[in-house]
């Protein structure tokens, strides 16, 4: 059967993230040229006016000190106009109260997007989803530009923002400390040490040669990281 659907390619984890120079509500950027030395959350919502789109707006917004401390810049995007972006961006801050945030102002910049550009050279248009509405996509891009984490999420679920947060803190943890972060971590909690790359060492660290570590087998072992010396590490004061 004849399919007229077409099909965007999604760029993966450790490419480059595709460059592109966009009007925005804070201006002109150049991406991600403009955000080299930090890390950048870039995310696409469906559309202006939405309520799910507006509660996640208002909580990234509340948050974005938060992400910047933690040299994290948040760039959205949308295939709606500019003025309709500052026509939303305004009824948020006069209008919207939701889980005690009300006035938010967004201050991040959200990019206009009508040609839809972006969003193709992103893989956020889905046709499954809406040919003309970008998913609910997530890019995390490290200060060098390579992607570093990809999620998609449909047009109906919100995202975890807390989750978001929690992923920034990780990366910067595995990359600063050479380590892997285990299911649900945090700061503080445990983390892994790779697996031991010879018979000599595995047998080391299960004889309890190798400080610091706890291995319940020769490929799982664990050490402590504080909390204090990962968030001073990570977090610009």
């Amino acid at each position: 059967m004849e399919n007229n659907q077409e099909v965007y390619a999604m760029p993966r984890i450790g490419e480059k993230a595709p460059v592109f120079k966009a009007v925005t509500t804070q201006g002109e950027i150049n991406f991600p040229a403009d955000y080299s030395g930090s890390w950048v959350i870039l995310f696409s919502h469906p559309a202006d006016f939405t309520p799910v789109c507006t509660s996640e707006f208002m909580t990234f917004a509340t948050m974005e000190k938060q992400f910047n401390q933690a040299n994290c810049k948040l760039v959205g995007l949308s295939v709606d106009g500019l003025y309709s972006h500052i026509a939303w961006l305004r009824t948020i801050k006069e209008k919207i109260e939701y889980k005690g945030m009300k006035d938010v102002e967004v201050t991040f910049p959200l990019i206009e997007d009508i040609t839809m550009e972006v969003a193709k050279k992103y893989g956020m248009m889905m046709p499954g989803e809406s040919n003309t509405k970008a998913v609910r996509a997530v890019f995390v891009i490290d200060p060098q530009g390579i992607i570093r984490t990809i999620i998609y999420y449909p047009l109906s679920l919100g995202r975890n923002f807390d989750e978001l947060y929690r992923v920034i803190l990780a990366l910067q943890t595995a990359d600063e400390f050479k380590v892997a972060t285990p299911a649900d971590w945090r700061p503080g909690d445990d983390v892994i040490i790779s697996p031991a790359g010879s018979c000599g060492t595995a047998k080391d660290r299960m004889d309890g040669k190798e400080d610091g570590l706890e291995c319940k087998d020769w490929f799982f072992c664990t050490k402590k990281l504080d909390k204090d010396l990962v968030l001073g590490k990570i977090l610009k004061k």
